[in-house]
């Protein structure tokens, strides 16, 4: 509630024309941003450049927010559109093959030992959400990292609840099947 309160003073002085308003909004937010486009795209100049253009659009956009929800859920659902438009644009196959991710784009910078578990974890994980379609990926990243509940992912998506909820286990049920495939073999 105080960050929304924080958020809403920034962008009503952002709209009056305050640069270093809009740039502390970009600064809370772009991590945030990036990550999510990075877990999309599995590549680290295309989330950076995807990053910029999600900023022009919430920028631009701003004055039709109303503070009508979270800003950052409408943040996201620019975030949302935006990738899912970069995908189709650069004819990308939903379905990545676990070989055309880049390891170094999830790279730690912590001791050695935690370094290579990081670093193993992701590239598991990457491998895994690699075998999902985009639709599942969507709802896999906004429930999972962005930590959204159903409704404010139906309402940033515009897929009913209960769609959400079977591509969800759906989902699931495939990571669930692929882990239990890895370990047995």
């Amino acid at each position: 509630m105080f960050i929304q309160r924080k958020d809403e003073k920034l962008i009503e002085k952002a709209l009056a024309g305050s640069q270093s308003s809009w740039v502390t909004l970009v600064k809370r937010y772009e991590g945030l941003i990036y990550n999510y486009c990075l877990r999309m795209t599995y590549n680290s100049s295309d989330a950076m450049d995807l990053m910029q253009e999600v900023f022009i659009a919430i920028y631009r956009n701003l004055p039709a927010y109303r503070g009508q929800g979270q800003f950052k859920s409408w943040m996201m659902r620019i975030a949302s559109n935006k990738t899912i438009d970069f995908l189709r644009a650069s004819g990308r196959n939903p379905l990545f093959k676990a070989g055309e991710i880049d390891d170094d784009d999830f790279h730690s910078s912590n001791s050695p030992e935690s370094e290579y578990m990081q670093f193993s974890t992701n590239k598991q994980i990457k491998s895994l959400l690699a075998q999902l379609s985009e639709e599942q990926r969507v709802v896999i990243e906004l429930k999972f990292f962005q930590h959204l509940t159903f409704e404010e992912i139906s309402q940033q998506t515009g897929v009913a609840i209960s769609t959400l909820k079977t591509r969800l286990y759906t989902s699931l049920q495939k990571l669930k099947g692929q882990l239990e495939i890895k370990h047995v073999v």
